[in-house]
């Protein structure tokens, strides 16, 4: 039972991180390596506001969502714009995505280190433990967590109940036929990327609440969103979310059961063995 809960707990984040880069890489094409990075950034503004202006998280959180869906929309305009319009229908997108936002990967990292340094970060907000079925878990998880049921459950409903959604899915799927029935898949991209950006920034404020990082962290974030994106299925909400929630739950079995020190490895391992019996990912289409 406590693996289980504190792994549900974990993978709810996971699942909330991960959600971003699904809509920027399903619906807008963009492999974006610098998505931890921005995380942190979210993460370290939330510290700031808490640690410098007393501003509670959960409203530090209100306002950080907006801020991040700005930054995302002006990265697409300026960053990735150019690179959508120059790449055509050759398929170049991907690639030059992978080029551009690995160097703003370093950029927002060597933003960070002057700013914050490289020291380990954290605050101590609503850490005292409450009991779920018997188990102690801190409070500061359970509210990131209920962020992430309310934020990913909310968005799955979106993209399958909504004319908002079905025209989402439609970018995502059929980008080629989409202006065929009159979708701009410039700003529906522009709309993914951004949202993407501010899924992301969410996820990083929730992670501050209750986890030690610092300013180098960034790839694992990355990584390990990825890695729930490929397994989910690319552009699936409802996939990311479900990944995100057994990825908690294998790391949490292993950190308890096994070694603490092969969780990373059992995380690539069910990797690897979905990327090569189902690379469209277990929830994806073939």
């Amino acid at each position: 039972m406590t693996t289980l809960i504190l792994g549900l707990v974990l993978g709810g984040t996971y699942a909330l991180l991960a959600l971003g880069l699904t809509l920027q890489y399903g619906i807008a094409r963009i492999m974006n390596l610098a998505y931890g990075e921005l995380t942190l950034a979210a993460a370290f503004v939330l510290v700031a506001l808490f640690s410098g202006l007393g501003l509670s998280p959960l409203a530090a959180i209100v306002l950080i969502a907006p801020a991040g869906y700005g930054v995302g929309w002006l990265l697409y305009t300026v960053m990735m714009r150019p690179l959508v319009r120059r790449s055509g229908a050759s398929g170049r997108l991907e690639v030059d995505s992978i080029l551009a936002t690995f160097g703003l990967l370093f950029v927002v990292q060597g933003v960070l280190l002057v700013i914050f340094g490289a020291n380990l970060t954290s605050i101590s907000y609503l850490d005292r433990g409450v009991s779920v079925l018997g188990v102690s878990v801190a409070l500061n998880r359970l509210i990131a967590f209920g962020i992430c049921v309310v934020v990913g459950g909310g968005l799955a409903l979106a993209m399958t109940r909504t004319r908002w959604g079905l025209t989402m899915r439609a970018v995502a799927l059929t980008p080629g036929s989409a202006p065929l029935v009159g979708i701009d898949v410039n700003r529906v991209a522009r709309q993914g990327f951004a949202l993407g950006t501010a899924l992301a920034a969410t996820g990083g404020a929730s992670i501050a609440m209750y986890q030690t990082f610092s300013a180098t962290d960034g790839v694992i974030f990355t990584m390990k969103a990825l890695i729930i994106v490929i397994m989910g299925g690319v552009g699936n909400v409802t996939g990311a979310l479900i990944a995100g929630l057994a990825l908690g739950l294998v790391e949490t079995f292993v950190a308890t059961a096994i070694d603490p020190g092969l969780t990373l490895a059992a995380t690539f391992a069910i990797f690897l063995v979905v990327l090569l019996w189902r690379p469209q990912g277990l929830f994806g289409r073939g």
